[in-house]
């Protein structure tokens, strides 16, 4: 019954945005902290950014300042506003929901990201 739909992705020149989203169904923000994940060829899949039910964020050190992770609990959608992308930013970028308290946690399908000159 959970459903998360990722969009947004595509060709990107560097230094260049891109706003992915991920809209949410069966799920309420309020139990869940949402992330987002990438996973580039041959590499393992990592966590680019969270958002937690009460709102706090982290982010990995390779996009702190440059990404920004948020939500709109109105819509049901997880938004990731990537900036200042670089050719290492190339990944497929995976929404996550993590139910507060246990580890079972829900995948998206992905949307793929390219940057490239």
């Amino acid at each position: 019954q959970v459903q998360l739909v990722e969009s947004g992705g595509g060709l990107v020149q560097p230094g260049g945005s891109l706003r992915l989203s991920c809209a949410a169904s069966g799920i309420a923000f309020s139990f869940y902290t949402m992330a987002w994940y990438r996973q580039a060829p041959g590499k393992q899949r990592e966590l680019v950014a969270r958002i937690t039910n009460f709102g706090r964020t982290n982010y990995a050190d390779y996009v702190k300042g440059r990404f920004i992770i948020s939500k709109d609990s109105a819509k049901n959608t997880v938004y990731l506003q990537m900036n200042s992308l670089k050719l290492e930013d190339t990944a497929v970028y995976y929404c996550n929901a993590a139910p507060v308290g246990v580890q079972n946690d829900y995948w998206g399908q992905g949307t793929q990201v390219t940057v490239s000159s």
